[in-house]
């Protein structure tokens, strides 16, 4: 008899007996993939019958915290992101690019806490021979850390029964399978079976769990999405393989803020952590260079100096071309309409190229100001000067407006040696300058230019 197959979302997980080219959930096109039916339980009718009562509900009131008990890393930069240190019993996946640091990161982190704590490691992707080859250059050494190279989930399960480890550490999840699943691993039926089994073992156990994730083309962790709807932290390393400088941001956590990052230098010796990431980013700025402006965002309650860079050059063809890197192209060219319309900077006709240094990501609105004047600057081909940043947000009407934690922003900016510092002049709250810091208030784009440029 032919085996019943369905189709899978990889995006939202929708099921559906036949092949639809968009999901009906999540609308998304070409994300179902085949995939053999699940045997279902007949345990299931017991429980619905009500005769068998394993967890029973309780009161919220009568419940305790105290079973959520955290510990260090021993990265600091790593318990910041996981809100304070790794919880007892919580489930976390890491996911990144091929080659970023998620094992290196991991297998450190065994040797910090693998003197005090009982580690399960394990590798469906290396044997044990290359992982301790691995640990000895990273120079790891823990005395109760386990080594398993395996991706049957059942001989996994086993271990981890007899073993009985404080932290199980899977890398990675698309080389686990089930062998009761005739599906491939790495499959949408596969990678969210084998995480549902991991996690009941996490939380019956208290056992806190790592799982490394692959992601796919577009950065995404590659699998179904309910993967990550049911991990209690998803955290992605960012950042170029080219360059040293790594970024651990937290996109879910249960137990802490999804604003903190992390930051981390990749060395020979493994990640080392970047304890002040506004002089990493800041590292060899040119010194009154037309095109550059620094700007104070913040990431959780960290406040970050970087660096935003801009070039506008004359364009050659009818269309200009506009490019990108570390904010969102859409607020690009929103801001470069703006300058133009209410700044009085003619950038219609040239190619602008804008860029943040050390390959951080500005999702926040508090760079607007900074990436305006970047560009003026550039167009006009005069330098801002090397001792002034620029906060605040620009709106369509070309006015500055106020961002939050402006106190903090000053203070950061001011402990690196600017000297001024452009603001808006509406602002809420009792706004202090610090010590050798002039602030320079303005309403709109166009006082912005001719306090700065002009």
């Amino acid at each position: 008899m032919k085996s019943k197959t369905v189709f899978f979302c990889s995006e939202c997980g929708y099921e559906t007996p036949k092949w639809m080219g968009r999901c009906p959930s999540c609308g998304t096109w070409n994300t179902l993939v085949e995939a053999p039916a699940e045997t279902k339980s007949k345990a299931g009718a017991a429980f619905l019958s009500g005769k068998i009562r394993k967890n029973p509900p309780e009161l919220l009131m009568s419940l305790g915290t105290e079973d959520e008990l955290r510990f260090s890393t021993g990265f600091e930069e790593f318990d910041r992101i996981l809100g304070g240190g790794a919880v007892r019993g919580s489930l976390v996946l890491v996911g990144g690019a091929p080659g970023i640091g998620k094992s290196t990161l991991l297998l450190q982190f065994c040797g910090f806490v693998g003197k005090n704590e009982k580690i399960l490691y394990v590798t469906g992707e290396e044997s044990k021979k290359q992982l301790k080859m691995r640990a000895e250059r990273l120079g790891v050494t823990a005395d109760q850390l386990y080594i398993l190279a395996e991706t049957d989930l059942t001989e996994t399960v086993n271990a981890i029964e007899e073993i009985k480890p404080d932290i199980l550490i899977i890398d990675s999840v698309q080389t686990l399978y089930n062998p009761e699943l005739t599906a491939s691993p790495g499959s949408v039926s596969q990678v969210k079976d084998c995480t549902m089994a991991i996690m009941q073992l996490a939380k019956s156990e208290n056992m806190t769990v790592f799982i490394v994730g692959h992601v796919n083309k577009e950065g995404a962790i590659a699998g179904p999405k309910v993967l990550e709807h049911m991990v209690d932290c998803v955290l992605y390393f960012e950042g170029e393989r080219s360059l040293s400088y790594r970024i651990l941001r937290a996109a879910k956590n249960r137990f802490g803020s999804t604003n903190e990052i992390g930051v981390f230098e990749m060395g020979d010796s493994g990640l080392s952590e970047v304890k002040n990431p506004s002089e990493m980013l800041l590292s060899g700025r040119p010194e009154n260079s037309p095109g550059t402006c620094v700007t104070c965002v913040m990431e959780g309650t960290r406040p970050i100096l970087a660096e935003i860079q801009a070039l506008v050059a004359p364009s050659g063809f009818n269309v200009a071309r506009r490019n990108s890197n570390g904010i969102d192209y859409n607020r690009a060219t929103l801001l470069l309409a703006v300058l133009e319309k209410r700044g009085g900077i003619a950038v219609g006709n040239c190619d602008a190229y804008i860029n943040v240094i050390g390959g951080l990501e500005l999702n926040e609105t508090a760079a607007d100001l900074a990436t305006v004047l970047a560009i003026a600057s550039s167009q006009r081909d005069t330098p801002i000067g090397s001792d002034l940043a620029a906060v605040g947000e620009v709106g369509l009407t070309g006015e500055i407006r106020s961002v939050t934690a402006l106190n903090q922003r000053l203070a950061e900016i001011a402990r690196l040696g600017f000297k001024r510092c452009v603001i808006p002049s509406h602002i809420s709250g009792d706004i202090k300058a610090p010590n050798g810091l002039k602030l320079i208030s303005v309403k709109n784009i166009r006082e912005a230019i001719i306090a700065v440029l002009i």
